[in-house]
């Protein structure tokens, strides 16, 4: 027997058009209480929780973390990545331009997906919530398994606090009612509580793509860094706390090896998405949004034996400079001359030209193909297909050390950052400055996360984010958060629009 749930609220949050398949992409029936009653169904239920963090596409949006739209929102409204306008390609109705010059609109189609994408992933949450309530496990064998769930959940309300603030916080599967507004402090304190509730019933241990104590104590120390630029109350000896609770991994000798198609193997990696297209697992194929059209010819000799790629995303003029020649992270950037394995010789672009990727870029409207230096911080390889192998990693240790260098820092003790800062440049290959100030903190950041989805929330925790830069004005600070998409205000009247956007 299959219980089955009103999906009204479910419909609200995530659809703005109807949709034919809501059983599989909902989420919106769970089994009843004979399911869930043993540890390998109880496994499969949490396991259906961790693959949500993969994504999925429909009709409506792109949701996939490494597409084109989740995980790119935050780079290309950052001083880092940028997606230009090429020729008639990577157009789309304006939408990265308006991005890149802070003029997006709550009908921009990435910030929905970055919406649905966190929004059906706590769904999913909600009903597995439900049915290991409805089974017949001890209250004591449920404790570690909602300590999980509800963690993972928090990591979905922490994005969502991240881009939108003002948001609704649903935790109940069996209501129906539309859901209102919360405060972003309200939120915040949310995924506060559940992560603190959580954490004395998580795994202590290091589990490698699951939400242990130590990922929690991670999450936790971002929601305390950024604490200040979220509710206006800084918080930064409470991320150290945090931080300091973090333990059992270390930084990987080669920094490239976080991000090889083998990368589970590393120390580093405290929060990742696991992919095996082998099994099955789609989604994952950032690699080919980066890069040119030929570029497969600078991968493999052998013909057809790389995917083809996109010729997106690419960084902003200045990012690659402001890397050192020596600085090993440098190398997470194509620049220069590809060369074709087969011949020895410059890759030709369809147009004649050489391919060869420079710093510079034209103009945002209307790029050359080779222009903008490319992602090329995870492993390409002969061979590979379009559903990459590597996991996609969330946080790092380095991060950790970061945050902890960061804190001391703010809080007046610029010295005591100076042993966590120096893992990380030591291991880059760059000399470490006579005095550690924000300036220098902020630049590292850039360099050693290059590509990894974050920087837009640490520009403006720093303020740089209001500033002008490569092809943007002065950014109003409402534009802190995003709109709420409208799509999801016309399915829900009640719901209001964050402040600064029109209705």
């Amino acid at each position: 027997m299959k219980i089955k749930i009103t999906a009204a609220i479910l419909l609200s949050m995530f659809f703005a058009v109807s949709c034919t398949d809501l059983d599989e992409q909902l989420y919106d029936r769970v089994e009843d209480g004979n399911f869930g009653n043993t540890t390998k169904e109880v496994d499969a239920l949490v396991g259906g929780a961790y693959s949500s963090l993969r994504g999925f596409a429909d009709g409506i949006s792109n949701n996939y973390p490494t597409c084109e739209y989740v995980f790119f929102l935050n780079e290309v409204v950052s001083d880092e990545a940028t997606i230009p306008t090429r020729g008639t390609n990577w157009y789309d109705g304006g939408q990265y331009q308006d991005a890149q010059k802070h003029t997006w609109k709550a009908d921009n189609r990435m910030i929905l997906s970055a919406w649905r994408y966190n929004y059906t992933g706590i769904a999913k949450i909600n009903a597995i919530i439900y049915q290991v309530n409805k089974s017949s496990l001890s209250d004591k064998a449920k404790e570690p398994i909602f300590a999980e769930l509800k963690a993972l959940r928090a990591y979905y309300y922490y994005n969502l606090l991240d881009l939108f603030g003002n948001v609704p916080i649903v935790t109940n599967f069996e209501d129906t009612d539309l859901p209102s507004n919360s405060t972003r402090k309200q939120v915040y304190d949310f995924v506060e509580k559940e992560l603190t509730d959580a954490i004395p019933h998580l795994n202590p241990n290091v589990v490698y793509s699951k939400l242990t104590r130590n990922v929690a104590y991670s999450i936790l120390a971002r929601l305390y860094l950024n604490s200040e630029a979220f509710i206006g109350v800084a918080r930064w000896q409470d991320c150290l706390d945090a931080c300091q609770k973090v333990t059992g991994y270390s930084l990987t000798p080669d920094f490239f090896a976080n991000f090889i198609t083998e990368n589970q193997t590393s120390p580093e990696i405290i929060f990742a998405i696991p992919y095996d297209s082998k099994a099955g697992t789609v989604g994952n194929y950032m690699n080919s949004m980066s890069a040119h059209y030929n570029q497969k010819l600078a991968i493999s000799a052998i013909p057809n034996n790389y995917p083809w790629s996109a010729n997106g995303m690419c960084a902003q003029p200045g990012v690659y400079s402001a890397f050192a020649d020596t600085d090993k992270r440098k190398k997470c950037m194509l620049e220069g001359d590809q060369i074709n394995l087969a011949t020895g010789s410059v890759i030709i672009m369809d147009n004649g030209e050489p391919l060869t990727y420079t710093e510079n870029l034209t103009s945002l409207e209307d790029a050359k193909e080779n222009e903008g230096v490319r992602l090329a911080k995870y492993e390409m390889k002969a061979g590979e297909q379009w559903e990459r192998d590597h996991d996609f990693v969330l946080i790092r240790y380095s991060e950790i050390l970061m945050m902890q260098a960061e804190c001391y820092v703010r809080l007046g003790s610029p010295d005591l950052a100076r042993p966590f800062v120096q893992q990380v440049t030591a291991r880059a290959g760059e000399e470490m400055p006579t005095t550690i100030d924000l300036a220098f903190i902020d630049q590292e950041l850039l360099k050693e996360f290059t590509f990894e989805g974050r920087r837009r929330t640490d520009n403006i925790r720093f303020g740089t984010f209001f500033l002008p830069w490569w092809s943007k004005g002065a950014t109003e600070k409402y534009r802190a958060i995003f709109p709420i998409p409208s799509t999801v205000l016309t399915t829900n009247k009640n719901l209001k629009q964050n402040p600064g956007y029109p209705n």
